[in-house]
């Protein structure tokens, strides 16, 4: 054994106690999210997880990136280790001073308190006998949620229209075809397994719940989910789920699905029919009547635009984060351009976007907004255009993206800012 001297012990000892000693003064854990970060995405994990331990977090919207910070625990710290998040201890008069730089009046910062880890309900196909998705793709959802490790409950149309919704604070709908056309798959899809058993399930669950059509079972999931966010619930949607939620509300009492997706032609003046003061984002829109187009209106740009995956990205509004909080927090990120990603809705034309409507991300070149938000009631909605942030294109059996090759993705980001935001953002349930 190597001999020690008893004085380079005594520093040795000296050194320890001083770090000890450090320790007990620093009394908060900054996890930064600027690009020192090593897991962006796991670090909104963190945050959720000390809110289930009851502890406050503090957003700090702007300051490196949108960094979090809570009160130092050994078990926080261990967990950081545990998920590979990036964090500093820092003692008590550093985040007085980082509290005050991001309080100074010219700093386009604030600090926001979380307190509440939300209760959250991802809207998805039930799983068949198998325990396999009726709809063989994945959702970029709940892949980040699985990979952040924020818990989840799965819920469907069953369940939306027992009431089920009051138990949760957030919702996000999976990508949903809610005109009850299913997807507009028929022209490539409808001799497939999958398919068929995928428009048995919602048949069969159109009639145990009393209606004749698919198409009317959706409606009424709308509005309940619309009854939901008037009373102060926040739902996110993605894809297909965005325009085609809005397409049903103003299709309320009209028939716009053709023979093969109900078993009786489309009302012809369906168009004029349309009531575009029931929609919550989109206005004068077009339906798309060609039932085996894979489109269902104006809406969204897939099929016109001409953006190549190397030129395709969008950029993120910066808002004032004392004065609009909100947006704010919705596109905190290490990067203001994002990477595109196609969808069967992409993207948004502008032009159909209503007035009141936010857009907190855009391709201007093009005029589309890829990222919109807004108000209903006591609650809010949010809309996130494409599929998958991390797969440029990703069609119908590619097998799902590992996060763990993107754990700094900007564009999962986005969709983390939204789970977190409820935390921050309380507002009292209409009964």
């Amino acid at each position: 054994m190597k001999y020690i001297p008893l004085m380079t012990k005594s520093l040795i000892l000296s050194f320890v106690l001083l770090l000890f000693a450090l320790s007990a003064q620093a009394s908060y854990i900054l996890i930064p999210m600027d690009e020192n970060q090593k897991n962006h995405l796991k670090a909104y994990g963190i945050a959720y997880w000390i809110l289930e331990a009851e502890q406050e977090v503090f957003w700090l919207l702007n300051y490196k990136g949108g960094s979090f910070a809570f009160k130092n625990n050994i078990k926080f710290q261990e967990e950081c280790v545990t998920r590979d998040v990036s964090f500093k201890i820092i003692p008590d008069a550093q985040y007085t001073k980082i509290l005050l730089e991001i309080n100074d009046p010219e700093r386009n910062m604030d600090a926001i308190k979380l307190e509440v880890a939300p209760k959250i309900a991802v809207y998805t196909p039930e799983v068949n006998a198998k325990g396999e998705e009726i709809q063989p793709w994945d959702d970029a959802v709940t892949l980040v949620l699985t990979y952040a490790e924020i818990p989840y409950d799965v819920i469907y149309d069953t369940q939306v229209l027992e009431g089920k919704l009051l138990e949760y604070d957030w919702l996000h709908l999976h990508h949903e075809d809610f005109t009850g056309q299913y997807g507009k798959f028929y022209a490539s899809y409808n001799n497939r397994p999958w398919y068929r058993e995928y428009v048995k399930r919602l048949e069969g669950l159109a009639t145990k719940h009393g209606f004749e059509k698919v198409s009317q079972l959706k409606l009424a999931v709308v509005k309940e989910i619309q009854n939901y966010v008037v009373g102060g619930g926040f739902m996110f949607a993605m894809c297909s789920a965005t325009d085609t939620y809005d397409i049903a509300l103003a299709a309320d009492g009209v028939d716009i699905c053709d023979h093969m997706y109900d078993g009786d032609k489309p009302d012809p003046d369906a168009q004029n029919k349309l009531d575009f003061s029931k929609t919550l984002a989109f206005d004068k829109f077009t339906l798309k009547k060609n039932p085996l187009e894979y489109e269902y209106s104006s809406i969204d740009v897939t099929q016109t635009r001409k953006v190549p995956m190397k030129l395709d990205y969008f950029t993120l509004f910066e808002f004032s984060a004392k004065w609009d909080p909100v947006p704010t927090m919705l596109t905190q990120c290490h990067t203001r351009t994002v990477k595109g990603f196609m969808g069967q809705t992409t993207a948004f034309r502008k032009d159909e976007i209503k007035s009141n409507v936010l857009i907190l991300g855009q391709n201007k070149a093009v005029s589309e907004a890829r990222y919109i938000h807004g108000e209903a009631g006591f609650g809010t909605w949010t809309f996130f255009g494409g599929h998958d942030p991390e797969d440029f294109r990703h069609y119908v059996h590619d097998p799902p993206t590992d996060l763990n090759l993107h754990p700094n993705s900007p564009g999962y980001r986005l969709i983390l800012n939204n789970i977190l935001f409820p935390a921050a953002k309380k507002k009292k349930r209409k009964t």
